[in-house]
Protein backbone atom coordinates (compact mmCIF):
# COMPACT_ATOMS: atom_id res chain seq x y z
CA UNK A 1 0.00 0.00 0.00
CA UNK A 2 1.24 3.49 -0.86
CA UNK A 3 2.51 5.61 1.99
CA UNK A 4 0.97 8.94 2.97
CA UNK A 5 4.01 10.66 1.42
CA UNK A 6 3.60 8.81 -1.89
CA UNK A 7 -0.11 9.55 -2.01
CA UNK A 8 0.48 13.21 -1.24
CA UNK A 9 3.14 13.57 -3.95
CA UNK A 10 0.78 12.08 -6.53
CA UNK A 11 -2.10 14.47 -5.82
CA UNK A 12 0.21 17.46 -5.25
CA UNK A 13 1.92 17.01 -8.63
CA UNK A 14 -1.47 17.06 -10.35
CA UNK A 15 -2.60 20.10 -8.37
CA UNK A 16 0.65 21.92 -9.12
CA UNK A 17 0.17 21.48 -12.85
CA UNK A 18 -3.45 22.58 -12.58
CA UNK A 19 -2.51 25.72 -10.63
CA UNK A 20 0.11 26.74 -13.20
CA UNK A 21 -2.42 26.35 -16.01
CA UNK A 22 -5.04 28.26 -14.02
CA UNK A 23 -2.72 31.22 -13.49
CA UNK A 24 -1.52 31.13 -17.09
CA UNK A 25 -5.05 31.45 -18.44
CA UNK A 26 -6.79 33.48 -15.74
CA UNK A 27 -4.10 35.12 -13.57
CA UNK A 28 -5.18 38.62 -14.59
CA UNK A 29 -8.82 38.23 -13.60
CA UNK A 30 -10.10 40.10 -10.54
CA UNK A 31 -11.75 38.39 -7.58
CA UNK A 32 -13.85 41.13 -6.02
CA UNK A 33 -12.82 44.71 -5.33
CA UNK A 34 -10.78 45.94 -2.37
CA UNK A 35 -12.32 48.84 -0.43
CA UNK A 36 -10.81 51.25 2.05
CA UNK A 37 -13.01 49.81 4.79
CA UNK A 38 -11.53 46.37 4.13
CA UNK A 39 -8.01 47.77 4.36
CA UNK A 40 -8.72 49.54 7.65
CA UNK A 41 -11.04 46.98 9.24
CA UNK A 42 -9.21 43.69 9.30
CA UNK A 43 -9.35 42.81 5.59
CA UNK A 44 -12.78 41.25 6.12
CA UNK A 45 -14.03 39.52 3.00
CA UNK A 46 -10.87 40.34 1.04
CA UNK A 47 -9.97 37.29 -1.03
CA UNK A 48 -6.20 36.95 -0.92
CA UNK A 49 -5.32 33.41 0.14
CA UNK A 50 -5.52 29.88 -1.19
CA UNK A 51 -6.28 27.25 1.45
CA UNK A 52 -7.01 23.82 0.01
CA UNK A 53 -8.06 22.05 3.20
CA UNK A 54 -11.39 23.69 4.05
CA UNK A 55 -13.84 26.40 3.02
CA UNK A 56 -16.12 28.47 5.25
CA UNK A 57 -19.54 29.44 3.95
CA UNK A 58 -21.32 32.26 5.80
CA UNK A 59 -24.63 30.40 5.84
CA UNK A 60 -23.60 26.76 5.64
CA UNK A 61 -20.55 26.67 7.89
CA UNK A 62 -17.27 24.83 7.50
CA UNK A 63 -16.69 22.17 4.87
CA UNK A 64 -13.55 20.08 4.89
CA UNK A 65 -12.65 19.23 1.30
CA UNK A 66 -16.34 19.66 0.50
CA UNK A 67 -17.71 17.58 3.40
CA UNK A 68 -19.83 19.04 6.20
CA UNK A 69 -19.33 18.07 9.84
CA UNK A 70 -22.40 15.77 9.90
CA UNK A 71 -21.11 14.06 6.76
CA UNK A 72 -17.68 13.58 8.34
CA UNK A 73 -19.29 12.10 11.46
CA UNK A 74 -20.94 9.51 9.24
CA UNK A 75 -18.26 8.84 6.64
CA UNK A 76 -14.91 9.04 8.44
CA UNK A 77 -13.74 5.84 10.17
CA UNK A 78 -14.44 5.47 13.88
CA UNK A 79 -12.55 3.84 16.73
CA UNK A 80 -13.75 0.31 17.59
CA UNK A 81 -17.11 0.71 19.32
CA UNK A 82 -17.05 4.48 18.84
CA UNK A 83 -19.39 6.80 16.95
CA UNK A 84 -17.24 9.91 16.49
CA UNK A 85 -14.79 10.41 13.60
CA UNK A 86 -11.12 9.71 14.10
CA UNK A 87 -8.98 12.85 13.57
CA UNK A 88 -6.45 10.72 11.68
CA UNK A 89 -9.10 10.36 8.98
CA UNK A 90 -9.71 14.08 8.78
CA UNK A 91 -5.99 14.76 8.41
CA UNK A 92 -5.83 12.26 5.56
CA UNK A 93 -8.82 13.92 3.91
CA UNK A 94 -7.35 17.43 4.21
CA UNK A 95 -3.92 16.32 3.00
CA UNK A 96 -4.87 13.96 0.18
CA UNK A 97 -8.31 15.29 -0.73
CA UNK A 98 -10.00 11.89 -0.57
CA UNK A 99 -12.10 10.19 2.08
CA UNK A 100 -9.87 7.65 3.81
CA UNK A 101 -10.46 3.95 4.18
CA UNK A 102 -10.02 2.11 7.48
CA UNK A 103 -6.55 1.07 6.26
CA UNK A 104 -5.65 4.68 5.45
CA UNK A 105 -6.56 5.75 8.97
CA UNK A 106 -4.63 2.86 10.49
CA UNK A 107 -1.59 3.87 8.43
CA UNK A 108 -1.71 7.45 9.73
CA UNK A 109 -2.39 6.34 13.30
CA UNK A 110 0.53 3.90 13.28
CA UNK A 111 2.83 6.50 11.73
CA UNK A 112 1.99 8.99 14.48
CA UNK A 113 2.54 6.36 17.16
CA UNK A 114 6.01 5.62 15.76
CA UNK A 115 6.88 9.32 15.59
CA UNK A 116 5.50 10.33 19.01
CA UNK A 117 8.70 10.24 21.08
CA UNK A 118 9.43 13.62 22.68
CA UNK A 119 13.10 14.37 23.53
CA UNK A 120 13.82 15.00 27.19
CA UNK A 121 15.12 18.53 26.55
CA UNK A 122 11.58 19.55 25.55
CA UNK A 123 10.26 18.63 28.98
CA UNK A 124 13.24 20.40 30.54
CA UNK A 125 12.38 23.57 28.63
CA UNK A 126 8.80 23.43 29.88
CA UNK A 127 9.97 22.71 33.43
CA UNK A 128 12.18 25.82 33.29
CA UNK A 129 9.01 27.93 33.30
CA UNK A 130 7.15 28.66 36.54
CA UNK A 131 4.25 26.29 36.99
CA UNK A 132 2.03 29.38 37.18
CA UNK A 133 2.75 30.22 33.52
CA UNK A 134 -0.33 30.07 31.31
CA UNK A 135 -0.69 26.67 29.62
CA UNK A 136 -0.43 28.28 26.17
CA UNK A 137 2.88 29.87 27.14
CA UNK A 138 4.17 26.46 28.17
CA UNK A 139 2.74 24.90 25.00
CA UNK A 140 4.50 27.33 22.67
CA UNK A 141 7.78 26.89 24.57
CA UNK A 142 7.46 23.13 24.17
CA UNK A 143 6.90 23.49 20.43
CA UNK A 144 9.89 25.79 20.09
CA UNK A 145 12.06 23.35 22.04
CA UNK A 146 11.00 20.64 19.57
CA UNK A 147 12.32 22.73 16.68
CA UNK A 148 15.73 21.08 17.18
CA UNK A 149 14.17 18.03 15.51
CA UNK A 150 13.16 19.79 12.28
CA UNK A 151 13.93 17.71 9.19
CA UNK A 152 13.26 20.69 6.94
CA UNK A 153 15.67 23.01 8.77
CA UNK A 154 18.44 20.42 8.64
CA UNK A 155 17.90 19.61 4.96
CA UNK A 156 17.64 23.28 3.97
CA UNK A 157 20.92 24.06 5.74
CA UNK A 158 22.66 21.40 3.64
CA UNK A 159 21.15 22.67 0.40
CA UNK A 160 17.67 21.73 -0.85
CA UNK A 161 15.94 22.04 -4.21
CA UNK A 162 12.65 23.91 -3.78
CA UNK A 163 10.76 21.14 -5.55
CA UNK A 164 11.64 18.93 -2.57
CA UNK A 165 10.59 21.37 0.17
CA UNK A 166 7.21 19.70 0.62
CA UNK A 167 8.73 16.32 1.50
CA UNK A 168 10.61 17.60 4.54
CA UNK A 169 7.73 19.85 5.57
CA UNK A 170 5.43 16.81 5.50
CA UNK A 171 7.89 14.83 7.63
CA UNK A 172 7.99 17.68 10.14
CA UNK A 173 4.21 17.97 10.12
CA UNK A 174 3.78 14.26 10.84
CA UNK A 175 6.36 14.37 13.64
CA UNK A 176 4.90 17.49 15.22
CA UNK A 177 1.29 16.29 15.15
CA UNK A 178 2.41 12.97 16.63
CA UNK A 179 4.17 14.67 19.54
CA UNK A 180 1.68 17.40 20.44
CA UNK A 181 -0.63 15.21 22.60
CA UNK A 182 2.35 14.20 24.75
CA UNK A 183 3.40 17.82 25.23
CA UNK A 184 -0.14 18.99 25.97
CA UNK A 185 -0.73 16.22 28.50
CA UNK A 186 2.63 16.89 30.15
CA UNK A 187 1.67 20.54 30.66
CA UNK A 188 -1.73 19.61 32.07
CA UNK A 189 -0.35 17.06 34.53
CA UNK A 190 2.50 19.40 35.50
CA UNK A 191 0.26 22.38 36.21
CA UNK A 192 -2.84 20.75 37.65
CA UNK A 193 -1.91 17.25 38.85
CA UNK A 194 1.30 17.87 40.82
CA UNK A 195 3.51 16.59 38.03
CA UNK A 196 2.05 13.08 38.21
CA UNK A 197 2.62 12.21 34.56
CA UNK A 198 1.04 9.35 32.61
CA UNK A 199 2.95 7.49 29.92
CA UNK A 200 1.39 7.14 26.46
CA UNK A 201 -0.47 4.02 25.39
CA UNK A 202 0.63 3.09 21.86
CA UNK A 203 -2.40 0.87 21.35
CA UNK A 204 -4.80 3.81 21.46
CA UNK A 205 -5.73 6.14 18.63
CA UNK A 206 -4.27 9.67 18.60
CA UNK A 207 -7.15 11.42 20.41
CA UNK A 208 -7.84 8.46 22.68
CA UNK A 209 -4.21 8.47 23.76
CA UNK A 210 -4.43 12.19 24.51
CA UNK A 211 -7.39 11.50 26.81
CA UNK A 212 -5.44 8.71 28.49
CA UNK A 213 -2.34 10.87 29.08
CA UNK A 214 -4.51 13.67 30.48
CA UNK A 215 -5.82 11.12 32.99
CA UNK A 216 -9.35 10.54 31.69
CA UNK A 217 -10.17 6.91 30.90
CA UNK A 218 -13.93 7.37 30.46
CA UNK A 219 -14.91 6.19 26.98
CA UNK A 220 -17.24 9.17 26.69
CA UNK A 221 -14.31 11.54 27.19
CA UNK A 222 -12.27 9.69 24.56
CA UNK A 223 -15.20 10.10 22.17
CA UNK A 224 -15.36 13.78 23.06
CA UNK A 225 -11.66 14.19 22.27
CA UNK A 226 -12.18 12.55 18.87
CA UNK A 227 -15.05 14.92 18.09
CA UNK A 228 -13.24 17.95 19.57
CA UNK A 229 -10.04 17.30 17.62
CA UNK A 230 -12.04 16.91 14.41
CA UNK A 231 -14.28 19.97 14.57
CA UNK A 232 -11.55 22.38 15.76
CA UNK A 233 -8.99 21.26 13.16
CA UNK A 234 -9.47 23.92 10.51
CA UNK A 235 -11.60 26.93 9.56
CA UNK A 236 -10.19 27.88 6.15
CA UNK A 237 -7.07 30.00 5.76
CA UNK A 238 -7.87 33.53 6.90
CA UNK A 239 -8.32 33.07 10.67
CA UNK A 240 -5.44 34.27 12.82
CA UNK A 241 -3.82 30.92 13.63
CA UNK A 242 -4.11 29.48 10.11
CA UNK A 243 -3.01 32.67 8.41
CA UNK A 244 -0.07 33.10 10.78
CA UNK A 245 1.22 29.59 10.11
CA UNK A 246 0.88 30.25 6.38
CA UNK A 247 2.56 33.67 6.60
CA UNK A 248 5.52 32.55 8.71
CA UNK A 249 5.87 29.42 6.60
CA UNK A 250 6.06 31.56 3.47
CA UNK A 251 9.43 32.81 4.75
CA UNK A 252 10.50 29.13 4.68
CA UNK A 253 10.47 28.96 8.45
CA UNK A 254 10.12 25.29 9.32
CA UNK A 255 6.81 23.83 10.54
CA UNK A 256 7.83 24.07 14.21
CA UNK A 257 8.56 27.80 13.97
CA UNK A 258 5.47 28.39 11.84
CA UNK A 259 3.13 26.44 14.11
CA UNK A 260 4.52 28.10 17.25
CA UNK A 261 3.76 31.48 15.68
CA UNK A 262 0.22 30.35 14.90
CA UNK A 263 -0.27 29.23 18.48
CA UNK A 264 0.71 32.66 19.75
CA UNK A 265 -2.17 33.97 17.63
CA UNK A 266 -4.53 31.28 18.87
CA UNK A 267 -3.79 32.38 22.43
CA UNK A 268 -5.54 35.72 21.87
CA UNK A 269 -8.98 36.31 23.46
CA UNK A 270 -10.47 37.17 20.06
CA UNK A 271 -9.43 33.75 18.76
CA UNK A 272 -8.74 30.49 20.61
CA UNK A 273 -8.74 31.92 24.12
CA UNK A 274 -12.46 32.62 23.68
CA UNK A 275 -13.34 29.08 24.82
CA UNK A 276 -11.72 29.91 28.14
CA UNK A 277 -13.62 33.19 28.35
CA UNK A 278 -16.98 31.49 27.70
CA UNK A 279 -16.82 29.07 30.61
CA UNK A 280 -15.39 31.76 32.86
CA UNK A 281 -18.35 34.03 32.02
CA UNK A 282 -20.89 31.26 32.69
CA UNK A 283 -19.27 30.45 36.04
CA UNK A 284 -19.44 34.14 37.00
CA UNK A 285 -23.09 34.25 35.91
CA UNK A 286 -24.01 31.30 38.13
CA UNK A 287 -22.01 32.64 41.05
CA UNK A 288 -23.56 36.10 40.89
CA UNK A 289 -27.08 34.68 40.62
CA UNK A 290 -26.40 32.08 43.28
CA UNK A 291 -28.01 29.25 41.31
CA UNK A 292 -26.69 26.18 39.50
CA UNK A 293 -29.23 26.35 36.67
CA UNK A 294 -30.33 29.93 35.94
CA UNK A 295 -33.70 30.51 34.32
CA UNK A 296 -33.95 32.13 30.91
CA UNK A 297 -35.35 35.24 32.60
CA UNK A 298 -32.32 35.46 34.90
CA UNK A 299 -29.99 34.92 31.94
CA UNK A 300 -31.79 37.66 30.00
CA UNK A 301 -31.24 40.19 32.79
CA UNK A 302 -27.59 39.20 33.27
CA UNK A 303 -26.85 39.41 29.54
CA UNK A 304 -28.37 42.88 29.30
CA UNK A 305 -26.31 43.95 32.31
CA UNK A 306 -23.15 42.57 30.65
CA UNK A 307 -23.85 44.49 27.45
CA UNK A 308 -24.74 47.70 29.32
CA UNK A 309 -21.31 47.56 30.98
CA UNK A 310 -19.70 47.64 27.55
CA UNK A 311 -18.68 43.97 27.65
CA UNK A 312 -19.40 41.19 25.18
CA UNK A 313 -21.13 37.87 25.64
CA UNK A 314 -18.28 35.47 24.81
CA UNK A 315 -19.05 32.69 22.36
CA UNK A 316 -21.56 34.67 20.31
CA UNK A 317 -20.90 36.23 16.94
CA UNK A 318 -18.40 35.25 14.24
CA UNK A 319 -16.43 37.23 11.67
CA UNK A 320 -17.84 35.16 8.80
CA UNK A 321 -20.70 32.92 9.92
CA UNK A 322 -24.27 34.22 9.76
CA UNK A 323 -25.98 31.24 11.41
CA UNK A 324 -25.42 28.87 14.32
CA UNK A 325 -21.95 27.36 13.98
CA UNK A 326 -22.31 23.71 12.89
CA UNK A 327 -19.51 22.93 15.33
CA UNK A 328 -21.76 24.20 18.14
CA UNK A 329 -24.56 22.00 16.84
CA UNK A 330 -22.31 18.93 16.75
CA UNK A 331 -21.35 19.47 20.38
CA UNK A 332 -24.97 20.04 21.37
CA UNK A 333 -25.95 16.74 19.79
CA UNK A 334 -23.07 15.04 21.64
CA UNK A 335 -24.33 16.51 24.91
CA UNK A 336 -27.92 15.40 24.26
CA UNK A 337 -26.61 11.87 23.83
CA UNK A 338 -24.11 11.72 26.70
CA UNK A 339 -25.18 14.29 29.34
CA UNK A 340 -28.73 15.58 28.76
CA UNK A 341 -29.34 16.38 32.44
CA UNK A 342 -26.07 18.16 33.18
CA UNK A 343 -26.91 21.57 34.77
CA UNK A 344 -24.00 23.40 33.11
CA UNK A 345 -24.88 21.99 29.70
CA UNK A 346 -28.49 23.00 30.21
CA UNK A 347 -27.30 26.49 31.13
CA UNK A 348 -25.47 26.63 27.78
CA UNK A 349 -28.70 25.65 26.04
CA UNK A 350 -30.71 28.26 27.96
CA UNK A 351 -28.15 30.90 26.97
CA UNK A 352 -28.53 29.71 23.37
CA UNK A 353 -32.30 30.24 23.62
CA UNK A 354 -31.84 33.73 25.10
CA UNK A 355 -28.81 35.58 23.75
CA UNK A 356 -29.48 35.67 19.97
CA UNK A 357 -32.83 37.40 20.49
CA UNK A 358 -31.25 40.08 22.69
CA UNK A 359 -28.37 40.69 20.26
CA UNK A 360 -30.83 40.95 17.37
CA UNK A 361 -32.98 43.37 19.32
CA UNK A 362 -30.03 45.59 20.22
CA UNK A 363 -28.34 45.26 16.84
CA UNK A 364 -25.04 44.43 18.51
CA UNK A 365 -23.59 42.01 15.95
CA UNK A 366 -24.23 40.89 12.39
CA UNK A 367 -24.30 37.29 13.58
CA UNK A 368 -26.08 36.83 16.93
CA UNK A 369 -25.64 33.05 16.87
CA UNK A 370 -23.21 30.92 18.91
CA UNK A 371 -19.84 29.80 17.61
CA UNK A 372 -17.82 26.71 18.51
CA UNK A 373 -16.55 28.19 21.77
CA UNK A 374 -20.02 28.62 23.26
CA UNK A 375 -20.38 24.91 24.03
CA UNK A 376 -17.00 23.18 24.29
CA UNK A 377 -16.14 24.16 27.86
CA UNK A 378 -19.33 22.71 29.33
CA UNK A 379 -18.56 19.30 27.80
CA UNK A 380 -15.06 19.29 29.26
CA UNK A 381 -16.31 20.31 32.71
CA UNK A 382 -18.82 17.45 32.66
CA UNK A 383 -15.99 14.93 32.50
CA UNK A 384 -13.97 16.70 35.17
CA UNK A 385 -11.58 18.81 33.10
CA UNK A 386 -12.50 22.03 34.89
CA UNK A 387 -9.21 23.90 34.40
CA UNK A 388 -10.47 26.27 31.72
CA UNK A 389 -7.10 27.97 31.15
CA UNK A 390 -6.03 24.70 29.53
CA UNK A 391 -8.82 24.60 26.95
CA UNK A 392 -6.95 26.62 24.32
CA UNK A 393 -4.13 24.07 24.39
CA UNK A 394 -6.63 21.41 23.33
CA UNK A 395 -7.77 23.75 20.58
CA UNK A 396 -4.12 24.12 19.53
CA UNK A 397 -3.50 20.37 19.33
CA UNK A 398 -6.51 20.04 17.06
CA UNK A 399 -5.69 23.07 14.89
CA UNK A 400 -2.34 21.48 14.02
CA UNK A 401 -4.16 19.03 11.77
CA UNK A 402 -5.49 21.69 9.43
CA UNK A 403 -2.73 24.29 9.43
CA UNK A 404 0.07 21.77 8.97
CA UNK A 405 -1.77 19.94 6.18
CA UNK A 406 -2.22 23.35 4.57
CA UNK A 407 1.47 24.17 5.07
CA UNK A 408 2.39 21.01 3.17
CA UNK A 409 0.28 22.28 0.28
CA UNK A 410 1.92 25.72 0.46
CA UNK A 411 5.30 24.13 -0.17
CA UNK A 412 4.04 21.57 -2.69
CA UNK A 413 2.58 24.40 -4.78
CA UNK A 414 5.69 26.56 -4.20
CA UNK A 415 3.72 29.50 -2.89
CA UNK A 416 6.01 32.54 -2.60
CA UNK A 417 6.86 34.78 0.31
CA UNK A 418 3.67 36.58 1.34
CA UNK A 419 4.20 40.33 1.15
CA UNK A 420 1.01 42.40 0.67
CA UNK A 421 1.18 46.11 -0.17
CA UNK A 422 0.46 48.55 2.64
CA UNK A 423 -0.43 52.23 2.51
CA UNK A 424 -0.33 55.20 4.87
CA UNK A 425 -3.40 57.24 5.80
CA UNK A 426 -1.65 60.30 4.36
CA UNK A 427 -1.22 58.55 1.00
CA UNK A 428 -4.90 57.58 1.06
CA UNK A 429 -5.95 61.21 1.60
CA UNK A 430 -3.73 62.35 -1.28
CA UNK A 431 -5.14 59.64 -3.54
CA UNK A 432 -8.72 60.66 -2.68
CA UNK A 433 -7.81 64.23 -3.71
CA UNK A 434 -6.43 62.94 -7.00
CA UNK A 435 -2.87 63.82 -6.01
CA UNK A 436 -1.24 60.48 -6.57
CA UNK A 437 -1.49 56.73 -7.10
CA UNK A 438 -1.01 54.43 -4.11
CA UNK A 439 -1.72 50.98 -5.50
CA UNK A 440 1.82 50.05 -6.47
CA UNK A 441 3.49 46.68 -6.28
Amino acid sequence: MATVKERFKEVADKANADTKELLKEHGGKKIGEVTLSQIYQGMRGMTGLVSETSLLDANEGIRFRGYSIPELQQRLPHAPGGKEPLPEGLFHLMLIGELPTEDDVTTVSNAWARRSHVPTHVFAAIDALPVTAHPMTQFVCGIMALQTESNFAKAYAKGLNKKDYWEYVLDDAMDLIARLPRIAAYIYRRKYKNGDHIQPNGLLDWAGNLAHMLGYEDEGFKELMRLYMTIHADHEGGNVSAHTVHLVGSALSDPYLSFAAGMNGLAGPLHGLANQEVIKWIMELREELGVELPTKQQIDAYVRKTLTEGKVVPGYGHAVLRKTDPRFTAQMEFAKKHMPDDPLVNTVWNIYDTVPGILKELGKVKNPWPNVDAHSGALLVHYGLVEYEFYTVLFGVSRALGVLASLCWDRALNFPLERPKSVTTDSVHKWLKGEGEIWGE
